[in-house]
């Protein structure tokens, strides 16, 4: 009888770009020695190049090497969608500090110089993820739930974003760089909050979708936002997708469920009040009511489902 094939662990894939053959080769048989697989660079280029075929779980990047250096390697890097999660450990004999804020702010999460000893760079290597690990699964649950949400720093790049966040921001339209980040006017808005005003701001997809960017706080390192779509474009489409009803009609029928008046609909819809009892009337015969208490009664139920 033949055995059954045997399952292969998953085996974490660590990436490392450096334009020296004697850290490359050390580094290569000491994460290979802890069950990892090692991806090897000799330069940004390349490795910028490398990441779009295979996205490691990991990157050690040296901060000097020649042409394009860590800091703008790992600038560039963080730009790509797939490797937004991806912890980046910088490596590198500079220590003064200057070097490693702006490894740091390049979007590094780490930082160890050179000489690197083995058990120091496979320790930092486990902990970052098992932190990245944890954050995506934290995300991939605010997913599942539906949540759009996202993180950006304070020049409006995007830290993170659940799937379905990231998918409305492309919508959206991308920084004309190519870089992930707020677009332009967003980016004003998100100063404005910073500075205290914090109203959802209005957002028009490619499509002419409606959505509100809305500001929900803030730590150190990061500016929490959900981006949803607007709450009244959404309901007119719920009642025209649900109803017998004209998208005039579904726009009237969800301010009467909101309790306004024929004025109050008129005023805000641009209409004369005789133009809205004529809709008015056109809803009660098309779903079979005689007042608008009913149609109001049974817009909201559907509003609300």
């Amino acid at each position: 009888m033949a055995e059954a094939p045997t399952v292969q662990p998953h085996r974490d894939i660590v990436l490392v770009i450096d334009d020296s053959p004697d850290t490359l080769s050390f580094l290569t048989e000491a994460i290979e020695r802890s069950g990892a697989t090692v991806l090897v660079a000799v330069g940004g280029d390349l490795a910028l190049t490398l990441v779009d075929e295979i996205t490691p779980d990991v990157i050690l990047l040296d901060a000097v090497m020649p042409g394009l250096d860590g800091f703008e390697t790992c600038r560039r890097l963080k730009a790509k969608p797939q490797l937004a999660g991806v912890p980046v450990i910088f490596m590198t004999g500079l220590s003064e500090t200057e070097h490693i804020v702006k490894g740091l702010s390049a979007g590094g999460v780490d930082y160890v110089t050179k000489p690197i000893a083995p058990d120091e760079i496979l320790a930092r290597i486990r902990v970052h993820l098992a932190s990245a690990r944890a954050a995506q699964s934290a995300r991939a649950a605010l997913d599942t739930a539906g949540r759009t949400l996202f993180a950006v720093a304070e020049d409006g790049t995007v830290l993170w974003s659940t799937p379905q966040a990231g998918r409305l921001l492309a919508g959206l339209g991308a920084d004309p760089s190519g870089a992930r980040a707020l677009p332009a006017g967003a980016r004003d808005w998100l100063r404005g909050c910073l500075a205290g005003a914090a109203q959802p701001l209005a957002l028009t997809d490619r499509d002419g979708v409606a959505y509100a960017l809305s500001f929900i706080g803030r730590t150190p390192d990061e500016i929490l936002l959900r981006l949803s779509r607007d709450a009244l474009s959404a309901g007119v489409e719920r009642l025209r997708a649900r109803l017998p009803v004209t998208g005039r009609e579904a726009e009237v029928l969800l301010w009467l469920s909101r309790g306004k008046s024929s004025r109050d609909i008129g005023e805000i819809l641009g209409l004369s009040h005789r133009t809205v009892t004529k809709h008015l009337e056109g809803i009660y015969a098309k779903l079979g009511v005689e007042n608008r208490t009913a149609a109001s009664i049974i817009a909201a139920r559907h509003l609300q489902d």
